[in-house]
């Protein structure tokens, strides 16, 4: 099999893991990835998974990809805090969150986080287009901030969550407060509880 053979069928995947190849191609001979990603037509995103190379030149794709790779999962923390411009720096990694164990992959197309939650906490993130008609799961703002409470426990003082600078006219006039406490009181927390009161207070919300 030619690439161009290979590129017709596969490419408006944008990535695919090597079990998509074998169910399209079952005798299909794994090395020609090896050969592919040493002349730069395809990028390893992680082991088994790949994706093609002009999908570095396009937006969001990077974003796109956090959620192919480990699955399921979505956009949060850090990344999804940066994207509403609530805290004030940019953010290298893309950070996620998962039910499976925490990991981590570099590639071409960036650093990729994720952070281990349970199901049940699973929830609280939404469908954002992007380009090509695709989609990227992304916490909403109240959940992206409930996450990194929850599974960054240092934040339990004032000076820490002062350290985070978290942008105040976005908390006072963009979160919705009620849909935070709603999100809050389904992880059973206590702890969590006593760290977003202590956010409130610590911003005067």
């Amino acid at each position: 099999m030619t690439f161009l053979e290979f590129k017709a069928k596969m490419f408006d995947l944008a990535c695919f893991n090597i079990y998509q190849v074998y169910a399209w191609q079952p005798d299909f001979d794994r090395n020609n990835f090896t050969r592919w990603t040493k002349k730069g037509y395809l990028n390893r995103l992680r082991r088994g998974f790949f994706a093609f190379s002009e999908y570095k030149n396009k937006p969001d794709y990077a974003l796109y990809f956090a959620n192919r790779i480990y699955r399921p999962s979505y956009i949060s923390l850090h990344t999804a805090l940066s994207f509403y411009g609530m805290i004030p720096e940019s953010v290298i990694q893309v950070t996620s969150v998962t039910t499976l164990k925490t990991a981590s992959f570099i590639n071409d197309f960036g650093e990729y986080s994720y952070k281990n939650v349970k199901e049940n906490l699973l929830f609280g993130y939404e469908l954002k287009p992007m380009a090509d008609n695709r989609t990227i799961q992304f916490a909403t703002p109240e959940k992206a901030l409930l996450d990194l409470l929850y599974l960054y426990p240092f934040y339990d003082r004032e000076q820490e969550l002062e350290e985070l600078r978290l942008d105040e006219d976005y908390l006072h006039d963009d979160l919705n407060k009620d849909l935070l406490m709603d999100y809050c009181m389904r992880f059973q927390s206590k702890a969590l509880e006593h760290r977003v009161k202590l956010l409130l207070k610590t911003y005067d919300l």
